[in-house]
């Protein structure tokens, strides 16, 4: 099995690497599932857009384009599927939410199940990798972001798939749902 972050229609020096790499698993004559994801819905949660979501100020590229934020656990259920169940062999799952929404969409579905104010403030790539370079994000890091966060403004990912309901047969879980149970957690606050 093959899981990894691969937009459609990717043109990148990045995502070309990655359909190489890609194209010598498939062609090496082994039994294999493709999982191919978008952005994580827990990237809001954990890590780096943590800091973002507790400070109340989503700084972040991306406009108004959508992104069909993924739950990883549909990742896992997926995968844990491809290995355990017939019918996976030679699948290519392009796996997204439910449906599209953009950071501004996101941060206000946060703040609905924290019951606090969160806004998202849209900044350009430049503005974006400058400020996380003054707050110590290593250089290698802000790359990365910075490429990440190209194939949002681009919207080469704004659209659903149908690869978790053709994996799972049930629909992927919804971003709604995924702020309510981490608000529960207390991880951003308070939770409405």
């Amino acid at each position: 099995m093959v899981v990894h972050r691969l937009p459609r229609n990717a043109s990148s020096p990045g995502n070309i690497a990655h359909a190489r790499a890609e194209a010598v698993v498939r062609d090496s004559g082994a039994d294999l599932t493709i999982l191919r994801s978008t952005w994580f819905m827990q990237n809001f949660s954990e890590d780096y857009m943590l800091e973002h979501v507790l400070s109340g100020e989503i700084r972040l590229p991306g406009g108004d384009v959508p992104t069909p934020f993924l739950d990883t656990d549909d990742i896992a259920d997926v995968a844990v599927a491809a290995l355990t169940e017939e019918g996976h062999v030679g699948q290519l799952y392009e796996l997204t939410g439910p449906r599209s929404l953009t950071f501004a969409e996101a941060a206000a579905e946060i703040a609905e199940a924290t019951g606090r104010e969160i806004q998202y403030v849209p900044v350009s790539l430049e503005e974006h990798a400058a400020e996380a370079a003054e707050h110590g994000v290593p250089s290698e890091v802000v790359e990365l972001l910075t490429y990440l966060f190209s194939e949002v403004v681009d919207g080469r990912n704004a659209n659903t798939t149908d690869g978790v309901r053709r994996a799972l047969g049930r629909e992927p879980r919804d971003f709604a749902d995924y702020a309510r149970e981490a608000a529960a957690t207390g991880v951003w606050g308070r939770a409405h």
